[in-house]
C-alpha cells in the first residue's frame, strides 16, 4: 500500500462492505491526514472522504476516525462537532483533546450531552473559565469532580463557590477540590465544615488558612490524641506525621504550638519541639520536663522559639503538672481554663492575635460550663 490512500484504497473504502476493512482504511486516512504529505488535490479529497465516514452507518468506523483524528489541528471543524455530537464511545476521544472545537462547540456538548460528554470536557488540558462555569453550573457530580481535579481548568473563586454549594457533601468532589493546588482563603474556609478530619489536615498543611481557623482545627482533629495521651494511647507516628507535614509547609509556627500547649495538648508540643530542635523525642521530653530552670530553656532556645513566649510555656507546663485528671466529665476543660486563666493573668508577652484566641477560646470553655 502507498504513503497515503491510492485509488484503489478509496474504491474500498466506498465499496466494500466490511466494517473491518472502513475501520482500517478510517485509521490508515488519519495518519496520512496529519502526515503534510498530500497534495492540495489529495487534502481535498482526503477532508470529503473523512465527512463521509464520519456518517458511516457503523459506529467502529466512526470511533477510529475520531480515535486518529482527535489531535489533529487540520481537522474541518463541521468534522469535529460531527463527531462531537456523536454517541459517547465516538464523542469522547473529540471532546477530551482536539483543540478545533471552540468554547462555543464545548457549550453546545455541555447543555446536551451526557454527563460522560460532560466528564470528557472537563478533562480536557485546558478548561477556560466560560466553559468551566457552564460545567460547574450544569455539569453532573462525575464531570464536577472532574473538573476540579484539573489543573488546567481556569476555576476563579466564585466557580469553586459554587462547586461547594452544588456538590459540598460529595466525597468524589471533595478530594480533587482539597487537593487543588491553590485555592481561595474563602474556598478553603468553606470546604473546613464539609470535609473529612483527613480533608481538613491537608486544608491546613497545603492552603492558607486564616491562623486561628488553622489553630482551630489542629487542635480538633487531636482532640482525641490529647485524650489519648493521658491515657497512656496516643499515637505518636500519626502525630510526628502531623508535625512533619506543618513544618514542611512553614505553619508549624510558635504561635500554633503555645495554642496547642494552653489547650492540654502537652504531646503535640513535645513532638513539635522535638522537630524544631532536631533532637530526639525522648531527650525533648525529659527537657521540657526538668523542674529546674535549664531544661526547657536548652531545648526551646535550641528549637528557635521566641524569647517573649518561653514564660507562657511555663506556666501551660506547670498547670499540666499540677493537674490530675479524675475522669471525670469535663476535666480536660477544666485544665485548659485553669492554664489560659493563669496565662492571662501572671503572663502580658502575648501577641494580640494569640491574646484574642485565648480569650476566645476561654469563652468558649465558660459558657460550656454554665
Amino acid at each position: 500500500m502507498t504513503q497515503h490512500l491510492s485509488k484503489d484504497d478509496v474504491t474500498r473504502l466506498l465499496t466494500d462492505p466490511s466494517p473491518g476493512t472502513r475501520a482500517d482504511l478510517a485509521a490508515k486516512l488519519a495518519r496520512d491526514f496529519e502526515s503534510n504529505t498530500l497534495n492540495t488535490d489529495e487534502r481535498r479529497m482526503a477532508e470529503e472522504i473523512i465527512r463521509v465516514m464520519a456518517r458511516d452507518a457503523v459506529v467502529r468506523v466512526r470511533q477510529s476516525l475520531a480515535e486518529n483524528l482527535k489531535s489533529s489541528p487540520a481537522l474541518p471543524r463541521d468534522v469535529a462537532m460531527t463527531l462531537a455530537r456523536d454517541v459517547e464511545a465516538v464523542a469522547i476521544p473529540i471532546l477530551s483533546v482536539s483543540q478545533v472545537l471552540t468554547d462555543a462547540d464545548l457549550l453546545e456538548v455541555i447543555r446536551s450531552g451526557s454527563e460522560a460528554k460532560q466528564t470528557a470536557v472537563a478533562v480536557r488540558p485546558e478548561v477556560s473559565s466560560t466553559v468551566a462555569e457552564a460545567l460547574v453550573e450544569s455539569g453532573g457530580e462525575a464531570a464536577v469532580a472532574a473538573l476540579v481535579a484539573n489543573e488546567g481548568a481556569r476555576l476563579g473563586e466564585t466557580a469553586l463557590v459554587r462547586v461547594i454549594d452544588r456538590f459540598g457533601t460529595s466525597e468524589a468532589v471533595q478530594e480533587p477540590l482539597v487537593h487543588r493546588s491553590r485555592l481561595p482563603v474563602t474556598v478553603a474556609e468553606r470546604l473546613v465544615a464539609v470535609v473529612s478530619e483527613k480533608l481538613q489536615q491537608y486544608l491546613v498543611t497545603h492552603h492558607d488558612l486564616p491562623a486561628k481557623v488553622a489553630s482551630d482545627l489542629i487542635l480538633q482533629s487531636r482532640e482525641r490524641a490529647t485524650v489519648g495521651l493521658f491515657s497512656g494511647e496516643s499515637d505518636e507516628a500519626a502525630l510526628e506525621r502531623l508535625v512533619v507535614q506543618l513544618a514542611r509547609t512553614g505553619r508549624l509556627t510558635p504561635s500554633l504550638m503555645v495554642r496547642a500547649l494552653c489547650m492540654g495538648d502537652v504531646a503535640f508540643f513535645e513532638t513539635a519541639m522535638a522537630h524544631r530542635a532536631g533532637v530526639p523525642l525522648t531527650n525533648a521530653r525529659l527537657l521540657i520536663h526538668d523542674v529546674g530552670p535549664l531544661g526547657l530553656k536548652s531545648v526551646y532556645d535550641k528549637a528557635r522559639m521566641p524569647a517573649a513566649l518561653l514564660p507562657a510555656c511555663r506556666i501551660a507546663l506547670d498547670v499540666a503538672r499540677q493537674t490530675h485528671y479524675d475522669g471525670e466529665p469535663g476535666d480536660i476543660a477544666r485544665h485548659r481554663r485553669r492554664t489560659i486563666e493563669r496565662i492571662l493573668t501572671q503572663y502580658e508577652g502575648l501577641e494580640a492575635d494569640d491574646l484574642d484566641y485565648l480569650l476566645s477560646k476561654l469563652g468558649d470553655l465558660m459558657r460550656a460550663g454554665e
